[in-house]
């Protein structure tokens, strides 16, 4: 566990400082160029992607699209100014919580 919360930390970080990196140079400063609406679709298209590694029944597949997935979702989060930390805290928030009751009680 201690090295998938380094691995993370550590790209948390570089996806910072990327957010000031030449366009031209770096798919991550291009990304945040292009702004969250964008980075949303680029979400959205490993979701599918990671969708049909399943549907494929491809376990090096789904590995593959689950890093682009989670990548591609934490430039999202960093070009909201939100981190995993915040995504932690609201899943501790839920601890406990049957799923179908977190569930009933969010608001519409």
């Amino acid at each position: 566990m201690t090295h998938t919360l380094e691995t993370l930390a550590k790209l948390e970080a570089l996806l910072e400082e990327r957010k000031s990196a030449d366009p031209e140079k770096s798919y991550v400063a291009r990304l945040y160029h292009k702004g969250d609406k964008k980075i949303a679709q680029k979400v959205g298209e490993e979701a599918v992607e990671t969708a049909m590694a399943v549907a494929a029944g491809d376990n090096e597949e789904l590995i593959a699209e689950s890093a682009d997935l989670l990548f591609h979702l934490m430039v999202l989060l960093k070009a909201r100014g939100l981190s995993l930390d915040d995504v932690a805290a609201e899943l501790a928030r839920r601890e406990g919580l049957s799923g179908l009751v977190e569930k009933a009680n969010r608001t519409p």
